[in-house]
């Protein structure tokens, strides 16, 4: 199998905001009640991507079966996360996400490597993210790619904070 990988741009904000709430629904959703759920998806809205690809500090990757069927994506940015002692110029990587069927097929790797190539391409001494405490999976996954475990971080879906840890990759 051929995967395709390709820069999002703003025309992909519809795109990108689809599958952003189609993965997170996929991976988490059981763990939300429904107004918890619905009110974090409130602001994956279609008008907000395209906003946010307009940005230039903030690129996406898509991984795509065939040219305009993504399977998953990458989100690379300044860094947004309350990190404890960044190095000046530090990034972050926001979102990776894959549908179930394509998992484990290495797509994850090369987003990973392609969000820290473009993070070391901007200047950025380190990447950062966040990760779900109680997907070890994921965990081991960022662990693999150089990712440390640094501090604990309350990632809130609606009312519902769930303990995160943020991560830090040397570039």
């Amino acid at each position: 199998m051929t995967i395709l990988y390709r820069d999002a741009t703003p025309a992909d904000g519809p795109v990108l905001a689809g599958i952003a709430r189609a993965t997170f629904i996929e991976t988490f959703g059981h763990l939300y009640a429904l107004d918890d759920l619905n009110a974090f998806l409130s602001d994956y809205t279609d008008a907000a991507y395209a906003a946010e690809l307009a940005q230039p500090d903030v690129v996406v990757r898509f991984a795509e079966l065939a040219p305009g069927v993504p399977i998953g994506f990458c989100k690379v940015s300044a860094l947004k996360l309350p990190a404890p002692a960044p190095l000046p110029g530090a990034m972050e990587l926001r979102q990776l996400y894959i549908f179930k069927p394509w998992q484990g097929l290495g797509i994850a790797d090369v987003l990973t490597q392609w969000a820290k190539d473009t993070a070391r391409a901007e200047g950025a001494p380190e990447l950062w993210l966040s990760v779900f405490t109680e997907n070890p999976r994921a965990r081991r996954f960022y662990a693999r790619h150089g990712f440390a475990e640094i501090a604990p971080y309350h990632f809130m879906v609606g009312t519902k904070a769930d303990e995160d840890i943020l991560c830090r990759a040397t570039l």
